[in-house]
């Protein structure tokens, strides 16, 4: 798949994340941030290899709804959901693994 490059700044409503069919995986930060810019990399190759997956980024940060409902308090914050329900989650993950284990086989073939 390929990998979004760049935060959406007009985040979508909650109902219209939960309402997302398949396995998507959302990513929450900040460009300025430095545990983010580490974390870019290892995002990258783990879904190197994953086309049925969508790759959303929000630009989290204080008063923003959507991070806030997915009680979101460190950047990067990685949410796999599938069909609007979370199964996995990854906060400030340290190397491509930590992600990869959380996607399990979504998306892959």
């Amino acid at each position: 798949m390929h990998m979004t490059e760049q935060y959406t700044q007009n985040e979508p409503s909650r109902a219209a994340v939960d309402a997302l069919q398949g396995p998507v995986l959302l990513e929450f930060g900040t460009a300025w941030c430095g545990h983010f810019q580490a974390a870019q990399a290892f995002i990258a190759k783990a879904l190197a290899d994953r086309t049925g997956i969508s790759h959303l980024k929000i630009e989290d940060g204080p008063g923003r709804p959507l991070g806030r409902s997915f009680r979101v308090k460190l950047w990067p914050t990685l949410i796999l959901l599938e069909n609007g329900e979370e199964l996995a989650r990854v906060v400030r993950p340290e190397n491509a693994h930590a992600i990869e284990q959380a996607l399990g086989q979504k998306g892959k073939g």
